[in-house]
């Protein structure tokens, strides 16, 4: 095992800290480039083994001025690596009989039945498949910061699409659908629910709305250059169109108080790579960590319940979505190997995966947006490099 100890903020472009076990060194020195070329800003990675962590690396500056040195606690906006967290809430409450993903969600929420609603099902708001990706018009981002209003509003509205027949990503209102499911079944919000029974439990530092004791630990996205691309040149009705922009994810908001405090389960998670492998471990190890099982195999299973496959509606790439994670798919994502894999990216390139058949969980956090909406070559770089190790260990047993 390799540690290497933290220095000083002028120093952070070239470090990395933490510690890596001497077999995957190409993850560190892939780690370690990209911070000396100056493409990483700030950034964390972490892999685990059967529940065992063997890299947790961090380096380069939380803020866009290289002053900041980025710490061993420095946390980050993940934005849809938050659905994972959000997803395995809800499969917490399927392991305990208290929610079926084949029953309507208005059984649950009646409310929901509304303009046609009445047929969606549990798995298809769990898979991106209920019609409803996004809020009619009109939609301003402050107005999802207030959960049951937000939920409300969704529960009012007609599919935009014929609920089950494809996937149409839920890019903002995932926690919105899934948390109010929680919160009518449990009483607790989601953000409260995740902490008290999986962040807490698990002693992971990751947090679905967070208050301002964390602020000062928080690293300020950095947006990715602008495309030259003018949404309105498109069908303002598309399904597309109305997804990415009702309401638009504003970067400067980001960093706002308001937007870190709300409990927006599709995307304002805040952790880091060491806390996202360590909730999300639990499913790559079957649903047991530490000696402890809190998902049984049948529960584990419905993740990889096929649920769509095909080019996304919302967001026009190809995508196969199981039940609350993606699934390989080998356009998209071409280093999440198949098998029992199941994973999923936050915008601008963080990413986990999970590897039930290595019993291996990858995750990668960074402050500096890549340009795609999922992946970047600096995940692609760590991703590939794990890999590599973890393909010559299989080999050689």
């Amino acid at each position: 095992m390799t540690e290497v100890q933290a220095t000083g903020a002028a120093e952070a472009s070239t470090v990395v800290h933490g510690f890596c076990a001497d077999e995957f060194a190409p993850v560190r020195d892939a780690f370690a480039a990209e911070l000396a070329s100056g493409a990483e800003l700030g950034g964390s990675i972490c892999l685990t083994v059967d529940g065992e962590t063997v890299v947790d690396l961090w380096g380069g500056y939380a803020d866009i001025d290289r002053t900041v040195a980025w710490r061993d606690d420095t946390l980050v906006n993940v934005f849809s690596i938050t659905k994972t967290m959000t997803a395995l809430c809800a499969l917490l409450l399927v392991d305990r009989g208290l929610l079926d993903v084949d029953r309507p969600v208005a059984d649950y929420w009646p409310e929901f039945a509304a303009n046609g609603k009445e047929g969606v099902l549990v798995r298809h708001v769990l898979g991106h498949t209920s019609g409803v990706s996004g809020w009619d018009r009109p939609i301003e981002l402050a107005d999802i910061y207030d959960h049951e209003a937000a939920a409300a509003r969704l529960a009012t509205q007609a599919p935009w699409w014929e609920p089950g027949t494809a996937s149409g990503y839920h890019a903002l209102n995932y926690g919105h659908l899934v948390g109010e499911l929680i919160r009518r079944i449990d009483g607790r919000t989601l953000g409260v629910f995740f902490a008290e029974e999986l962040a807490g439990p698990l002693g992971a530092d990751f947090h679905i709305g967070t208050g301002p004791q964390n602020f000062d630990r928080i690293a300020p996205i950095v947006p990715a250059p602008a495309l030259n691309f003018d949404m309105a040149t498109l069908d303002q009705d598309s399904i597309l169109v109305k997804t990415l922009t009702c309401p638009m994810l504003d970067m400067e908001q980001t960093s706002s108080p308001e937007w870190r405090q709300a409990e927006i389960g599709a995307a304002n998670g805040h952790g880091n790579a060491r806390s996202i492998a360590r909730v999300q471990s639990l499913v790559a190890c079957g649903g047991v960590l530490d000696g402890k099982r809190l998902l049984a195999p049948s529960t584990i299973d419905l993740i990889f319940r096929e649920q769509a496959d095909g080019v996304d509606l919302g967001i026009l790439t190809p995508l196969k979505f199981g039940i609350g994670y993606g699934l390989p798919q080998p356009t998209t994502a071409p280093l999440v190997r198949d098998g029992r894999v199941c994973w999923w990216a936050g915008f601008g390139g963080s990413l986990v995966v999970n590897d039930l058949d290595r019993r291996t969980t990858f995750a990668y956090a960074m402050n500096q947006l890549g340009p795609a909406l999922i992946g970047s070559e600096r995940s692609d770089a760590y991703l590939r490099a794990a890999n590599a190790v973890l393909d010559e260990r299989a080999a050689a047993n």
